[in-house]
């Protein structure tokens, strides 16, 4: 019943399974590994934790750019290329995507596009999409708007969002 060869395709099997799982576990220590350290010793982590960030000092925070001061340099161009970025979610052929088209969005009333089932806090906006506030919209949308569904983190450039509100006045 038990000749050499079934033998040794056991004893090859074994081996191989103990062969795969030494690589296996070397691949994982080299990704996942501590380095230098060993595991008795205190090591650093391998990923950085959360902390929270420390005021910046006044001279270090960040200057606040209105509307006005980028408007005037604003280039519709460079804004279409900046819609690259809101192509995922916005379309400007008058239909909705996952977020509602922006045809004709400066000036409109926001939760107004017929169609799109916005959120509780967009419909609660009483302020038109005035250059001025998609400006303070763009920059960070979910704090201007709270509750809003957009997902987007914003667009921290002053002129990327000057130049998008350019393009965005360009749509009809």
């Amino acid at each position: 019943m038990f000749d050499t060869m079934t033998m040794t395709k056991i004893v090859g099997a074994v081996c191989g399974a103990l062969l795969f799982f030494l690589f296996g576990a070397w691949a994982a220590s080299s990704i996942y590994g501590l380095g230098e350290a060993g595991h008795g010793e205190h090591a650093k982590a391998v990923y950085p934790a959360a902390v929270e960030a420390e005021e910046a000092p006044a001279e270090e925070a960040a200057v606040k750019v209105a509307y006005a001061d980028v408007a005037g340099a604003a280039d519709a161009a460079a804004g279409e290329k900046v819609f690259g970025k809101c192509k995922s979610c916005h379309k400007i052929d008058g239909t909705d995507g996952t977020g509602p088209h922006l045809n004709g969005v400066v000036g409109r009333q926001p939760g107004a596009a017929a169609g799109y089932g916005y959120s509780d806090a967009m419909k609660a906006v009483t302020e038109a999409w005035t250059p001025e506030h998609l400006y303070a919209f763009l920059e960070n949308p979910k704090k201007v708007v709270v509750g809003t569904k957009m997902g987007f983190a914003g667009l921290p450039k002053p002129e990327d969002r000057a130049n998008l509100i350019a393009y965005l006045e360009t749509l009809k």
